[in-house]
């Protein structure tokens, strides 16, 4: 059997999305792709994804700080997920299977994130800074109206690393719902050699998944308030690396 039909049923036994059939937890057709990038796609988002997964099973986590996360389920909100994008492994691991949803690129290499982000049961919202990336805000903004959480990695796709980016503060003004920021942190890790320096923790080590305050905005809130809660969000994710470093 030519491979391209064996991947996808490989796909349907091993997706795993929410019971929710918005099209955020579906896979984006590839007709637009040539026949060796539609096998490079889909090669790449099983690798990612098999990865995640194995090594995240043989993880040890310990949670601090989760008071933060239920006074904002019981007051009837949803948080908005913030962390930096070189905690994105083992964030993707330990959060998956929430229904959470990230932007992910339009480029080549956004199709294979959004396929493998999408088995481990978040959905995809297609955009950037560059490309969509207006639209991509306002149905991240629609869809957290609709219950649904979204998540950033608020220093990507690019960088400068560790510099905070306003989407989730104006997700958080939009619908009322409170920014989550958080860390990851495993014990015994290296270091990609990439623009942001991502952590791989190593197999069976122990890992920290720290929790900040939430963070509100005002539905009134003008510029000046938003660069102060800009400013508060980098602060506690500058805080959280260093407390759990």
């Amino acid at each position: 059997m030519p491979l391209l039909q064996i991947i996808p049923q490989i796909e349907s036994n091993f997706l795993t999305v929410p019971e929710q059939k918005d099209k955020i937890y579906q896979f984006a057709p590839l007709d637009k792709y040539s026949f060796d990038k539609r096998l490079t796609i889909r090669l790449a988002d099983l690798a990612f994804y098999f990865l995640i997964l194995i090594v995240g099973t043989t993880i040890r986590f310990k949670t601090e700080n989760e008071e933060h996360l239920e006074s904002i389920v019981s007051s009837g909100h949803q948080p908005i997920y913030a962390s930096w994008h070189d905690r994105i492994f083992l964030g993707t691991y330990f959060l998956r299977g929430r229904g959470i949803t990230f932007l992910t690129s339009q480029s080549f290499d956004g199709e294979y994130i959004a396929r493998f982000i999408q088995r481990l049961g978040y959905g995809a919202i297609r955009g950037s800074s560059t490309r969509g990336g207006s639209r991509a805000l306002i149905e991240m903004i629609r869809k957290q109206k609709l219950g649904i959480p979204m998540g950033f990695t608020v220093d990507g796709p690019k960088g400068p690393r560790h510099v905070a980016k306003s989407g989730p503060v104006m997700v958080a003004k939009k619908t009322g719902d409170p920014i989550l920021p958080f860390i990851i942190t495993p014990k015994r890790s290296i270091t990609a050699n990439s623009w942001d320096k991502m952590i791989i923790p190593f197999p069976f080590t122990r890992a920290t998944m720290t929790y900040g305050k939430p963070i509100f905005v005002p539905d009134d809130a003008d510029d000046t308030v938003i660069n102060e809660k800009l400013a508060e969000l980098q602060a506690s994710l500058d805080e959280l690396v260093e407390r759990t470093s």
